[in-house]
């Protein structure tokens, strides 16, 4: 049986929503379906005054796989959506009415609204961030340290390191093949410092 929590009725068209953020336990692996199926049945059902936003919790990380990086978007909380409504009966209802909405995060059914701390801290991994920052890696290396190769052609050379390569994420290595010094342009996960 629904337990139906002691919600206010939907607001006069005079009066300005209240918009508050929620989480909503939703079917894991579901969470992008399942917002676009709420954000589809607000428009069917012309409450869109009533919802802000919708937000599945990502962060963009930079992983090297077969030896080639890639920027991949991962959900923050799988199996949680952040909504950001005013509550009310119709609204209430909506949502929970929505196939895979498990229910609001809160005792016993009963919606709690989140902080403002709660809200900044899970939406501080979705503000979208451009492409260049994202692939941005830290490379712990300087002009002149020394390092051995672990991967590609070269591997188990050993070098002198002669530039740092930042927009790349590369480094350029010095390397003595046949008696003479060659320089050669490495991604970063390609050296280990000596």
């Amino acid at each position: 049986m629904l337990k139906i929590p002691d919600l206010p009725s939907a607001t006069d068209e005079s009066e300005s929503p209240n918009h508050e953020w929620f989480v909503l336990k939703v079917q894991s692996g579901r969470e992008d379906t399942i917002r676009d199926a709420i954000a589809r049945r607000v428009k069917i059902e012309g409450l869109d005054r009533y919802f802000e936003q919708i937000v599945v919790p990502t962060e963009k990380s930079t992983e090297v796989r077969n030896n080639r990086k890639r920027v991949i978007e991962r959900k923050s909380y799988p199996g949680y959506v952040m909504i950001h409504m005013e509550l009310n009966e119709k609204t209430w209802f909506l949502v929970r009415e929505t196939p895979g909405v498990g229910d609001f995060i809160g005792p016993h059914g009963s919606p709690s609204r989140m902080s403002e701390t709660e809200v900044q801290q899970m939406l501080g991994q979705v503000v979208p961030v451009k492409e260049e920052e994202t692939a941005k890696v830290r490379i712990d290396l300087e002009r002149g340290d020394r390092v051995k190769i672990k991967d590609g052609p070269f591997e188990n050379f050993e070098g002198t390191v002669e530039e740092i390569i930042e927009g790349r994420s590369a480094v350029k290595v010095m390397l003595i093949i046949f008696n003479r010094p060659t320089p050669v342009d490495l991604e970063y996960w390609q050296v280990e410092k000596l």
